[in-house]
């Protein structure tokens, strides 16, 4: 399993449109083989921050099954013009420590 990871700055004030953006771009990922869940949370402390961390089963299935495939665009369409700065998105394997 391969957990994706991001931090999203959405830009101030945008917090409300960028929350029903996604509610509605995420059945496109969601559809892409190789998904397994998905969890945005708010920051507490920066309230326009989220975490998303994305459950895949291999590293694949995010780089080349969803970011190449026709959904990804129209997820990009809904989401990319909230952040600033754009997020950095890193990849992680398995746990180190049980």
């Amino acid at each position: 399993m391969i957990l994706e990871s991001a931090l999203l700055d959405v830009r101030p004030g945008e917090e409300a449109g960028f929350e029903a953006a996604f509610r509605e771009a995420r059945p496109l990922i969601a559809a892409t083989p190789g998904f397994r869940a998905i969890a945005v949370r708010r920051c507490l402390e920066t309230p326009n921050r989220y975490l998303l961390l994305v459950e895949w089963d291999k590293l694949e299935d995010h780089t080349i099954g969803f970011r190449q495939s026709p959904r990804y665009e129209k997820w990009r369409a809904l989401l990319h013009r909230f952040y600033d700065p754009f997020p950095r998105v890193e990849h992680f394997g398995d746990s180190v420590i049980d």
